[in-house]
């Protein structure tokens, strides 16, 4: 099959590998109908993850078509059209029970790195290094789906393939970080990040009440989409200071709510941490440029929440704990606990509060997926979200 592989920083390619197999008995294979590059792929593109091998197959936002299941495989049969949720649960664990699904304690093929780096394990992801547990991933013409009864959401209407395909990942993600801010109705919400995590979050904010949306970038085509599709006030933070700006809009009391949807590779015009943060990451003396978490938690109004769905990986510097814990801010963060969201996202689907195909911005195959990632990368073209088709 076809699929996209990693070979090094910035280096992605189409390769042909050997097709996936059922290796245990709750496993499925996927025919792939559509895939898209994730903002938190690019980690991998630049670098930033040291858990990746030469041709680990990456993607974790897939669909397709069931075409084989294991024995003990109940739920799906072969012919089901279903959305494959990034995250592998096992659905019987502690934390499956209580629906901490990202943070499943057995389905990690390698507990022992994320447990020395982080104090214990991570669920299992696809297609995101060995760190999660080496799966392969779903830009590829086939996947294998481990635990197949526990993640994919069975789609059995006509909706088309990218009005669901975000299921997978960005919308899921970007509803769990709204929620994570315990916004009350009215209250002023500020997101960092206009790319495809930071609109959904945009458009979740409003689906739970709040009543203003700021949203951050420096990039015009995620802001005009900000404005437009998401209905946001926004600040360009290369023509003025976002402290100064987020004060003036809210009368100097701060936001209620700030979310940073940016994470590991954040950007800063003429920031004294923007420029230690890029010094310190050369000399591999930090992991990750968390400009935003800081700025977050400066312009955060006292007693205000922090959400973060902003991927970090691991040590960052000069966190303004002072100011965080005098202020009374709460913080909630972490990878999604995908089959808590799926269904109920699929409803307001279905019932057409959102169609979320609006994002989507380049439709190419998947033999042009090495160029769209550089293109993504450098947000050229106009570039947002790109969904690839395997098939084509």
């Amino acid at each position: 099959m076809k699929a996209l592989t990693w070979h090094g920083r910035s280096d992605v390619r189409c390769e042909t590998v050997p097709d996936p197999s059922i290796v245990d008995p709750t496993d499925a294979i996927v025919r792939i109908t559509s895939t898209a590059i994730c903002g938190s792929d690019l980690h991998l593109y630049d670098g930033f993850n040291p858990f990746m091998e030469a041709g680990d197959i990456l993607g974790h936002e897939p669909m397709g078509i069931v075409e084989e299941v294991g024995p003990e495989v109940k739920r799906l049969k072969r012919g089901d059209r279903v959305v494959v949720p990034f995250t592998i649960s096992c659905g019987s664990c502690w934390f499956c029970q209580n629906e901490l699904y990202s943070v499943c304690d057995t389905s990690n093929r390698n507990p022992e790195i994320p447990r020395k780096l982080m104090g214990h394990t991570t669920a299992g992801l696809l297609g995101y290094s060995h760190l999660t547990g080496g799966f392969a991933g779903g830009q590829a013409q086939y996947l294998r789906v481990p635990f197949a009864d526990v993640g994919p959401i069975r789609i059995d209407s006509d909706l088309s393939d990218e009005q669901v395909l975000f299921l997978s990942d960005i919308f899921p993600t970007g509803w769990m970080a709204a929620e994570n801010a315990d916004i009350r109705p009215g209250e002023t919400v500020a997101v960092w990040g206009c790319g495809p995590v930071g609109q959904f979050t945009i458009q979740s904010c409003w689906m739970m009440g709040a009543g203003r949306v700021i949203a951050i970038d420096r990039v015009p085509e995620r802001l005009e989409m900000a404005r437009t599709a998401g209905r946001a006030e926004t600040i360009d933070f290369t023509k003025t200071g976002v402290y100064d700006a987020l004060m003036e809009m809210t009368g100097g009391r701060g936001p209620d709510r700030c979310i940073d949807a940016v994470g590991a590779e954040a950007h800063a015009t003429g920031s004294i941490d923007a420029v230690y943060d890029k010094a310190k990451t050369m000399l591999m003396q930090e992991t990750d440029r968390a400009h935003v978490l800081r700025e977050a938690i400066m312009c955060c109004r006292p007693g205000g929440t922090i959400s973060v769905p902003g991927v970090y990986f691991g040590v960052v510097d000069k966190i303004p704990m002072g100011a965080f814990m005098n202020k009374g801010l709460a913080m909630k963060a972490g990878q999604t606990h995908m089959m808590r969201y799926m269904e109920p996202l699929l409803r307001r689907i279905e019932a057409g509060e959102i169609d979320p195909s609006f994002v989507i911005t380049h439709r190419v195959s998947l033999d042009k997926g090495p160029d769209m990632y550089r293109t993504f990368r450098d947000k050229d073209d106009g570039c947002i979200k790109v969904v690839l088709k395997p098939w084509d």
